[in-house]
């Protein structure tokens, strides 16, 4: 009998598709996908699941002894693809909300069962067809999958008795403790100034100006701060810039020039009795510019870079497509050869079968819930296959170039939303309401088979180095959309409903597009179909957007989608990213002043990496927690508050301490691994 502990060839029998590898992988999709959920909507960023995943597994399996590197690799694979159902979620579903669709029924059984069916119906086509297309994608040469490398190695590294769950584990309670804490208002989470600048005319002009600026600082969060640390200091610095454009130079100047205007306004009481200026009331201006008048510019902005990050990958798509489409007659002769065991998927004919009832959920979807007319439905079920096949064989062809954190989906999403709704116009759409609800439809459904398609080609790819079977992780991932579909929009119902509860209680509107719950990818979505169905799209602010955004595009700059998102997001949120890059800059530093070799370089890179993952995890976790306590009108800092006015500096200490373990553990461990 074969040793357990060797990956084997294309025969053999190692233990792979097991009832408890099944179990713990459905369990971590979940729990991943939720800290996704939360993490996307506050930061408009995802991370990638599939090393926490890795280790999870690993450490919970070798609990239970005797398992194989193939059962932790299926453990892995269908743990990490909660967090591209999440992905698709949090893009597409909040617009239903933002858009007023779903905005007084948002938590009813009806709307929950349209969102898991779309989430399952997106989530099994990007494995069906990645199920036509895995053989050519994984076994070319050209395409590094940089990802799946990584984690087979976590996977060989396992074998020899290395493991990074405690890195993981230890980061996930300082993460929910730093969340609880802020909750317990053992410090406060964030802090703001208003700095007022006065009243002027400007020189030589009757123009009148009064305003200032609004200081802000890091927001005492785990969660953001581990997302600033993976992504690094340079991109992270692009974010902030965004946030500097907003609250530094577009905000300022626009208050400036409103101020005078809406001196004596009510809604705002800008000046007190006594001619003194009112900071709350300014601070309140402040926030009113930003939500709907630069938002609306950085939407813009967006517009411009998603189209743009397509356009640089015009080579790679090209080449995806005609290897899909090429790919679907190799699959259909091949079912029905005897193949070894590491090259077979899933029955060609199945395959078929599962495609057209996606399709006919579409229709069903649009047709009798979104209650659009037969040939809108019709157009939606067909555009969905299409759009959904064509793109994830380019997301699946990207995720083998730069992998999966950096698959530009929301990129992609922007593509089916433009295309779908000029098709609807064009077969004269007359309802809103209906057709706006059709074209996020088909949107949401599509972003969910490209988020899965590219995480399966991923896991895929890292199988078929250690010799895993390609149905069997199939299999496995179909089941984990289901339960992670039928879950997700639980998530965010949580999400939603605790944050109007604290809206309520604090005097400020929550939900999806609040400052707690900002969803990014999804007010960019909701702006799109409302402007291009409905005709409610403010052109004016949106062009000037999409003019900076070709002015960025000019100067070269690396990444102008985050400097958008950093002025969607709010400041305080962007700051606590900014911070995370920081300590990783410094970690960098000294990276390069110990000369590490590149084996130690990729333990500290591993190390850090889980310990931020498991930030975020934790935090999100506990934030759910809270929000559970939230609906319930039980909100736990009425439970107990350590301080009535609690310090902010106390958080910015233990944030920035959480940043020195960042750097002086990986350093640690990295000297362990000299040899």
């Amino acid at each position: 009998m074969a040793n357990e502990n060797k990956p084997l060839g294309s025969g053999g029998s190692l233990k792979e598709f097991t009832l408890r590898a099944l179990l713990i992988g459905l369990v971590l999709a979940v729990v991943l996908g939720a800290a996704n959920a939360y993490l996307g909507l506050g930061a408009g960023m995802t991370i990638a699941a599939t090393y926490p995943a890795a280790v999870l597994g690993m450490a919970v399996l070798r609990m239970m002894k005797k398992s194989t590197i193939l059962e932790e690799n299926f453990t892995r694979t269908v743990g990490s693809i909660g967090e591209s159902v999440a992905a698709g979620a949090i893009f597409t579903l909040p617009a239903f909300y933002i858009t007023g669709i779903w905005k007084d029924n948002f938590s009813s059984w009806e709307t929950y069962l349209t969102a898991s069916l779309i989430l399952i119906a997106g989530g099994i086509l990007g494995i069906l067809f990645v199920a036509l297309m895995r053989r050519v994608m994984v076994e070319d040469k050209e395409l590094p999958f940089p990802e799946s490398q990584a984690a087979a190695e976590i996977h060989k590294a396992g074998q020899k008795g290395a493991s990074g769950s405690k890195f993981l584990f230890y980061s996930m309670i300082v993460g929910g403790l730093i969340k609880l804490f802020g909750e317990f208002k053992v410090f406060a989470v964030s802090w703001s100034q208003f700095i007022y600048t006065g009243a002027k005319t400007i020189t030589g002009t009757s123009i009148k100006t009064q305003g200032g600026f609004l200081a802000g600082a890091p927001k005492i969060s785990a969660a953001y701060f581990g997302v600033g640390y993976i992504i690094g200091p340079r991109l992270a610095s692009l974010n902030f810039s965004g946030s500097i454009l907003a609250w530094g130079l577009f905000i300022p100047i626009i208050m400036l020039i409103v101020g005078p205007s809406v001196i004596n306004d009510p809604v705002y009481s800008l000046m007190a009795a006594d001619g003194t200026p009112n900071f709350a009331g300014w601070e309140h201006l402040s926030t009113d510019i930003w939500k709907y008048i630069v938002r609306m510019i950085a939407i813009g902005g967006m517009l411009v870079a998603a189209f743009f990050t397509l356009y640089n990958m015009r080579s790679s798509l090209f080449v995806g497509l005609k290897r899909a489409v090429g790919d679907i007659q190799k699959a259909k002769q091949e079912s029905s050869e005897a193949v070894d065991r590491t090259e077979k998927d899933l029955k060609f004919t199945w395959v078929m079968m599962g495609i057209a009832f996606a399709a006919a959920l579409t229709f069903f979807v649009t047709y009798f819930i979104f209650n659009a007319s037969i040939v809108i439905a019709i157009a939606a079920a067909s555009l969905m296959v299409l759009l959904a096949f064509f793109l994830s064989a380019v997301s699946g062809y990207l995720v083998g170039i730069i992998g999966s954190s950096s698959n530009p989906i929301s990129g992609l999403t922007v593509t089916v939303i433009v295309v779908t709704g000029l098709i609807f116009l064009a077969l004269g759409i007359t309802h809103d309401t209906q057709g706006v609800a059709a074209v996020l439809g088909v949107a949401a459904i599509v972003a969910v088979a490209v988020a899965v398609a590219g995480e399966m080609f991923q896991d895929l790819k890292a199988g078929h180095i250690l010799k895993g079977t390609p149905w069997k992780m199939q299999i496995g991932d179909i089941i984990g959309v289901v339960i992670s579909g039928l879950v997700m929009f639980g998530v965010l119902i949580l999400l939603n409903q605790g944050d109007i509860a604290k809206g309520n209680a604090e005097h400020y509107v929550g939900g999806f597009g609040s400052k707690n719950l900002t969803a990014p990818q999804a007010g960019l979505f909701a702006v799109l179909s409302n402007g291009i169905i409905a005709g409610k799209m403010v052109w004016g602010l949106i062009i000037t957007g999409m003019l900076m955004g070709v002015a960025l595009i000019l100067m070269k700059v690396k990444s102008p989608m985050l400097i958008f998102v950093g002025m969607y997001l709010p400041l305080e949120t962007v700051a606590a990213i900014f911070l995370g890059g920081l300590f990783k800059g410094i970690l960098d530093h000294y990276v390069a002043k110990k000369q590490l070799n590149e084996h130690q370089k990729g333990v500290v890179e591993n190390t850090g990496v889980l310990m931020a993952s498991g930030l975020i995890a934790g935090e999100a976790l506990m934030g759910l927690v809270i929000a559970i306590f939230a609906i319930g009108d039980v909100f736990l800092g009425n439970v107990f508050s350590l301080f009535s006015n609690p310090p902010y500096l106390l958080g910015l200490v233990a944030l920035c301490l959480v940043g020195y373990f960042l750097i002086r553990v990986p350093l640690k461990t990295a000297d362990k691994a000299k040899e």
